[in-house]
């Protein structure tokens, strides 16, 4: 059984609820964060609100940033970090490689916040005239199975193009320079490759892609300390709460951390999805069609059944 959200509610409820007991005056077991430079996790960061909530359970976060999903699975792998945020490819990629990972949570779709892009003067003005060109992505990640679907949509086959593999500064920096012809990228570097340069997009995942960001644990942990894991999902829900509808203050409080100028982060917020939830049997079904593409692309090593990686209900 899946974890249910009666179950995630009375977890939240019940983290929420310890903050007012009390508990070890001292922090001194460290619950390890993996995130990137941009979301919800970054907010819960910034705002330290997430050691106040650890404290009485003995905890204090360590933060570790990664540029992406795959990079920070492979900390989740390696057992370097304890519960982080992914998009949705990257979990398939590291369950098929045997990672010990369990999809806690994950916010509704966001298919405004990746997509294809090209220069503002590129002759290319269709994803079929991607047939032949240079395309760069981050190997692994959300935009991935993006780039996947709009071919099939567009009658193009995945080896019709020259998938160029890099990370998104590396992309960014390639897709400036011309060495590639198209970009295939995530919120805020979409944003911010859309207002600097003026860059086009060319398809974005609407009807193609859901584009959830999941919460995901290390498996030995997430069983151990399961109070510390629903404390994290608490406080990222009451992020969730306090931002929906004024992503402009977020846009303002994110700015520093991210590097990024307010207007922006604004474009990016706006398309970003808010409300932390347990994963549906929908959502389940989802991240296997994903694995199921990638294996018959044969990108994916071997099989993988998404249901067995999902968090059980707690009694």
């Amino acid at each position: 059984m899946t974890f249910s959200r009666r179950s995630f509610a009375a977890g939240l409820a019940t983290s929420l609820g310890a903050l007012a007991t009390g508990g070890p005056a001292r922090a001194d077991r460290v619950l390890r964060v993996g995130y990137q430079k941009y979301g919800t996790m970054l907010l819960l960061k910034a705002r330290g609100a997430l050691d106040p909530a650890l404290k009485p359970l003995g905890f204090r976060a360590e933060w570790r940033e990664f540029p992406g999903g795959p990079q920070l699975l492979e900390a989740v792998n390696a057992k370097a970090v304890d519960i982080g945020v992914v998009g949705e490819t990257p979990p398939i990629f590291a369950q098929g490689a045997g990672a010990p990972l369990v999809y806690l949570a994950h916010e509704p779709p966001a298919p405004k916040s990746e997509a294809i892009v090209v220069p503002k003067d590129s002759p290319i003005r269709a994803v079929a005239d991607l047939k032949g060109r240079k395309v760069a992505l981050n190997k692994g990640s959300n935009v991935h199975y993006l780039l996947v679907r709009a071919l099939e949509e567009a009658g193009l086959a995945y080896t019709d193009i020259q998938t160029v593999f890099l990370a998104p500064a590396d992309g960014r920096a390639a897709f400036d320079g011309g060495s590639v012809d198209a970009w295939v990228i995530w919120d805020p570097f979409l944003a911010a490759v859309e207002v600097s340069s003026g860059a086009r997009i060319l398809q974005d995942a609407t009807g193609l892609a859901a584009n959830h960001q999941f919460y995901v644990g290390e498996r030995s942990f997430t069983e151990a300390q399961p109070q510390a894991i629903d404390t994290v999902l608490a406080a990222i829900a009451a992020i969730d709460r306090e931002t929906n509808g004024v992503t402009e203050a977020a846009a303002r409080e994110l700015s520093p951390a991210v590097g990024m100028p307010v207007p922006i982060l604004s474009r990016a917020l706006a398309r970003q999805s808010w409300g932390v939830t347990p994963l549906s049997p929908e959502v389940v079904a989802g991240q296997q069609r994903i694995a199921d593409t990638f294996l018959r692309l044969g990108l994916l090593p071997r099989p993988i059944q998404v249901a067995e990686a999902v968090r059980q209900a707690r009694s």
